[in-house]
Order: structure tokens, then sequence, then C-alpha cells
């Protein structure tokens, strides 16, 4: 068995790398580095994936959050709310435009965003929500929208971590990312959706903002070297756009592989006490961008070790809620109460997933994770 990795790129790499290979020559022919043909011809084939009317191509996904803010036309002090279990971009962007983060709930069984508790930090000042479909799980985004259509505030997407996935209700589907005002992912190459860099993409079906947030991703110009507004240089390159047009033809195969390996999980865990495998509410199709158990009665961090010590990696996202991180201390982060953020934090661990793995690989996962925590369990 080869060494086991959180995401292994390289053997997805291998099962398309002459595609791949001839991608990336062709951009090095044409020398149409920065917003070549590949660029256009991804934004319209991710366009037509998502059923939206908008993909703008960005350098990254923190990026695409700020462009999102930067559109809305927000004054400092301002206020954002977001959920503080999430990773530190989607807030980190709101305090980088001098507005005011406001530190949501999430539930305790999907990850993502309380509803109630985003209705209770609305107050006059909230002008964004930031819903985070975290590990590859759709927020309620029926819940969410009404809320925030009832106080007129709008919804920014962060998709980073479920592009692939879907909101279904009576039989419709939509895509994440493409429910809000605006949505936003990132390329990162462990995505389920990942380039071999840099890379994220905006996405809206609102004509005028889909026209503002291009003019923002290059420095704020319409023409070149005439600049209306201030932005800044935030692109996808043309190496990145022929990768990830090749990867959007086999997304759905990497989302269905990844679902094949949480539910082998799923089912391996079934008896273990100490163990919660992801709940998956009837609104959300999960593309497990992570496969994140929540581990009772036992020390999750010397689970960790003693996994590490047979070779099968795991990882704690998050080990400090955003709420908690020494950069908003000045924003009285620390003095949030959130009794789902705080139970989850110490308790979860993520474990391999992505598209290459075997049963031999799941088994052997599966069967050392069971036998550590039962041996570890109080």
């Amino acid at each position: 068995m080869q060494q086991l990795q959180m995401v292994d790129l390289k053997r997805q790499y291998e099962k398309i790398k002459t595609e791949v290979d001839t991608a990336i020559q062709e951009v090095i022919n044409s020398a149409a580095f920065i917003n070549g043909p590949d660029v256009k011809a991804f934004s319209h084939e991710l366009e037509a994936y998502l059923g939206v009317k908008h993909v703008i191509p960005c350098a990254n996904g923190t990026d695409a959050l700020q462009i999102a803010l930067m559109a809305l036309g927000l004054q400092p002090g301002d206020e954002v709310i977001t959920p503080s279990f999430t990773f530190i971009a989607t807030v980190e962007v709101v305090a980088l435009l001098k507005l005011k983060p406001v530190f949501a709930d999430v539930d305790r069984d999907t990850f993502t965003m309380n509803a109630e508790s985003l209705r209770n930090a609305i107050t006059p000042a909230t002008k964004a929500i930031i819903p985070v479909h975290l590990y590859g799980q759709c927020s309620n985004m029926e819940e969410i929208l009404a809320i925030a259509q009832e106080h007129n505030i709008p919804v920014i997407e962060d998709n980073a971590q479920a592009i692939g996935g879907y909101y279904q209700e009576d039989g419709s589907r939509k895509r994440t990312g493409s429910m809000g005002l605006i949505g936003c992912t990132s390329f990162f190459p462990s995505k389920n959706l990942g380039c071999y860099g840099d890379g994220g993409a905006i996405f809206t079906n609102d004509d005028t903002l889909a026209h503002l947030m291009r003019k923002i991703c290059s420095h704020g110009s319409e023409n070149r070297y005439y600049h209306e507004i201030v932005g800044v240089n935030s692109r996808l390159d043309s190496i990145q756009a022929a990768v990830l047009r090749i990867k959007l033809r086999h997304l759905d195969a990497y989302c269905d592989a990844r679902r094949s390996a949480a539910a082998y999980y799923d089912k391996a865990f079934a008896g273990n006490p100490s163990i919660t495998v992801p709940f998956v509410p009837d609104y959300s199709h999960h593309v497990y961008h992570q496969y994140t158990l929540i581990l009772e009665n036992v020390d999750r961090n010397k689970v960790q070790e003693e996994l590490a010590a047979l070779g099968i990696p795991s990882m704690i996202y998050y080990p400090v809620p955003c709420h908690q991180q020494e950069m908003f201390a000045a924003l009285g982060g620390s003095s949030y109460v959130l009794p789902h953020t705080d139970y989850l934090t110490p308790r979860v661990l993520s474990l391999p997933i992505h598209t290459e793995l075997t049963d031999e690989e799941l088994e052997f996962i599966s069967k050392n994770v069971n036998e550590v925590v039962s041996r570890l369990a109080q």
C-alpha cells in the first residue's frame, strides 16, 4: 500500500496526465499567459456548470471574498456576519477592509451557519452575511436567504469547500455558490476542483455587479491605463485555467468518488459510540471536501498522534475558531458565546478523503481509527 495522503493529487494527475500536459504545452506555445483564451473559455464552462450568468476568475479564494465585499460599497464599521467555525480567510477579508466581523454560531450537526444565531446577530449596522458551505456541506440556504431578504441584507456564499455540491428542495437543485447575490470559491490544489497553484472565482447573476467586480480585479480599470476606481490585481493565469478546464469535466466524478469514500467510512464507524460521522440533511448534496468526525469521550489530539504513528494522516479543521484568534482580540472576539462552535472545536478530526482512495486504504484507515478511538475512549 502506498503512503497515505490527506489528498493524493499525484495519483489524480496520473489519470489525466496526457490531457493536462497537452493543455499546458498549448498555453506555453501560445505565450498567452495572462487573460488568454483558456481563461475566457473556463469562465463560460463554469457558468454553464453552475447555472449562473457571470463567472469572474481571480487569483485565489481570499481575493474572491475581498472583491465581493468591495463591490458592495460597504463603509468602515459596517458589520458583516460570518460563522466563527471556518477558515480564517472568511473573516480576515472583513477586517482587512475595515469592516466589523460579527460571529455567528454553527449547527452542531452540519457545521454550517445556525439560522437562529444569524438572526440574533443582525443589527441596523449589518450590511452583509457570509454563510460558509463548510467541508463540502451546503448551508441551509432557504433559512439564511429568508432572513437576509427580511432585513434586505446581501448574501455572499463562501463556496471554497463545496463546489460541485448543491441545495435540493422539492426536486429542484441549485448549485452551491449560485443562490446568494454573490458566490466565491477557491481553486487551491486540494479542493474538489483544484488547479496546480492558486486560483479563485466569483459568481453572480447581477450584470452590474459582474461589471464592477471585473473592473476591481483589474486595478479598477476597464480600459488599460485608465482607472475609474481603486481596485486590485487579481487574475487567474492561463495555465491554471487550462488545468481547470480539464478538471471541471471530471468534477462530478471526483465528487462521486469522495461521496463513495464517505459512505464507506460511515458504515465502518456506525457501531462506534465515540465516533459521530458527518450528518447530511435532506437539502444538502454533500461533496466531502473534508470527511470530519466528532469524537466523544476521547482525547482528540491523542487519537491524531496515534494515527500518525500508524502512517494515517489526519487534520484538525480548525484548532482555534475565528472569534478566539489573537488577530480579533481587539474586536472583543473572546466575549462571544458560541456554544456549538466551542463544543466542536476540541472534538473534530478530518480523515483522508480524495478521488483515489482504494478499498484497501479505506479498510486500513477505518479499522485503525476504530481501534485507536475505542482503546482511548474514557
